[in-house]
């Protein structure tokens, strides 16, 4: 059953608790004696206040996640540099496998993860731009493997390193360049539509850095010119 299955599948469980509610809301406030007519705006702003308190909370959850992974996994290990890009690739290829077995959460999952292996490697003192590079190049590559949108995991998955770089004070100029270099060097790989793909959506996230993407696509331009 994929997604969109699931989410018709669940809609009348969620239509009757609505409107279970707003008729136990509008029964109670009529015998009272005060007006109904704000009942339904309440009732979905009540909604929407927890729903997204409690994605908040996934979200956390998810970076506390990668960042305890990260951190345990790399601390048992004696060569903590050699292993850092090993880790971050496992760590970001299982987030993809995760969301796609679930057939939900995919760029939720990567964007968190992306910002908990960042925080990680900030912590332990690891090469930032290194490490950065990896997660998005594994995030586009396991996209690819999946089936996904690669542009849009991309677009998520450098939005949490540069989120999590700007709030550990790392350079986040440099780690920029590194995972847009590594995004369009691993969507040469799959083709050009998918390097097409990355490159406007990562040029939204990590404006200022057009230069990096001209020149790490100088042989997919000739192409393009030889077939107009």
């Amino acid at each position: 059953m994929d997604e969109m299955e699931k989410n018709q599948e669940a809609q009348p469980h969620l239509e009757e608790k609505v409107e279970e509610r707003l008729v136990n809301v509008v029964r109670k406030t009529a015998e009272g004696g005060k007006e109904t007519a704000s009942i339904a705006g309440s009732v979905i702003k009540e909604g929407i206040i927890k729903s997204l308190r409690g994605i908040q909370e996934v979200e956390n959850e998810i970076v506390s996640l990668a960042k305890t992974t990260f951190i345990t996994t790399l601390k048992a290990s004696s060569e903590v540099a050699n292993e850092s890009l090993k880790v971050t690739e496992q760590v970001v290829r299982s987030a993809v496998q995760a969301a796609e077995e679930v057939g939900t959460g995919l760029v939720i999952s990567v964007k968190n993860v992306a910002k908990g292996v960042i925080f990680a490697a900030g912590e332990l003192g690891t090469d930032l731009t290194s490490v950065a590079k990896q997660v998005v190049s594994t995030a586009v590559k396991s996209a690819a493997e999946v089936g996904a949108d690669v542009g849009l995991v991309a677009r998520r998955a450098a939005e949490g390193v540069l989120e999590a770089t700007k709030e550990i004070g790392g350079n986040v100029e440099e780690v920029a360049n590194a995972v847009i270099g590594g995004a369009i060097q691993t969507s040469e790989n799959i083709g050009k539509t998918a390097v097409k793909a990355v490159k406007e959506l990562l040029l939204g996230v990590v404006g200022g850095v057009k230069e990096v993407v001209s020149a790490a696509l100088p042989t997919v331009k000739k192409e393009e010119k030889k077939e107009t």
